[in-house]
């Protein structure tokens, strides 16, 4: 909740102050999301590579139902093309980096394995489904 208060007091009281700052947002979060994907990653690279078929295909599933529910659901409340869209990456990109770098303070770096496999998949996913539709909302 932090982040989001943070967030909407900063807009509130900087506006348009901050708008230089906000381009580079975005930017700083991926590299963040991927440092920690790679630590996990390295942590555990022969893990990785042990890792049973059935494993990947659930992790695979899991993200394409996540998306496909948050689409579905938009088209079941009537909302928009964007709202959908919007519904689809809120549901089917969920946060596998916190859930990765709680499981590595509490736990172990093999508790954050799953995390980092639906993480690293997930920023796959994601990054390919927002350029196809970038792509078809110029084509259009």
């Amino acid at each position: 909740i932090f982040p989001i208060v943070d967030g909407l007091l900063l807009r509130r009281f900087l506006k348009q102050r901050l708008d230089p700052l906000l381009k580079v947002f975005p930017s700083i979060s991926i590299a963040t999301i991927s440092i920690v994907i790679a630590i996990i990653m390295a942590l555990n690279q022969q893990r990785i590579l042990d890792i049973p078929l059935l494993i990947a295909t659930v992790v695979i599933l899991h993200n394409g139902l996540g998306l496909l529910t948050g689409y579905g659901l938009g088209i079941v409340c009537g909302c928009n093309e964007q709202d959908r869209r919007t519904l689809a990456i809120e549901i089917g990109m969920q946060n596998s980096g916190l859930g990765a770098s709680l499981a590595t303070s509490f736990f172990t770096s093999l508790a954050a394995l799953p995390s980092a496999l639906f993480s690293l998949w997930h920023n796959l996913s994601g990054i390919a489904l927002a350029q196809s539709w970038t792509r078809d909302k110029h084509s259009t």
